[in-house]
């Protein structure tokens, strides 16, 4: 089955709901299975749950099958992110447009070419989406 991943923020910012929105809505299109994760990062001591997590999702956006929430510990949220995709096998990550240039300075400290797109391509095997808000 096509896995979805949607990493968002905690609590859900607008930015996070349309994000996740935009995830929702393919997954839908695909049949997809959705991962809504969440990256508790280790400088900031933030305890967010997946209980805490779904809550929110679900107060958000309505019943949503096939659905799992994630919650994992990092120092960076775009490298927790690419490690989640790739335990995930994800085929799709959805990304929001506020993420974006976050994910182009990551991949510049590693590539010489900050297209998000083509970096992950050659890293994992996922097509990114960027939703707008």
């Amino acid at each position: 089955m096509t896995q979805v991943v949607v990493p968002v923020r905690y609590p859900l910012s607008s930015h996070s709901e349309a994000t996740l929105r935009k995830a929702v809505s393919i997954a839908e299109e695909e049949n997809a299975e959705l991962t809504v994760l969440h990256v508790n990062l280790y400088h900031e001591n933030d305890r967010i749950s997946r209980a805490d997590l779904r809550s929110a999702v679900e107060e958000a956006i309505d019943d949503l099958p096939d659905t799992r929430y994630v919650v994992r510990r990092g120092l960076l949220v775009e490298e927790t992110i690419l490690d989640e995709v790739v335990e995930q096998d994800a085929d799709i990550v959805v990304i929001g447009r506020k993420q974006a240039p976050r994910w182009r300075r990551m991949i510049r400290r590693i590539a010489d070419d900050p297209d998000i797109e083509q970096y992950l391509d050659g890293e994992v095997d996922a097509k990114v989406v960027t939703a707008s808000a």
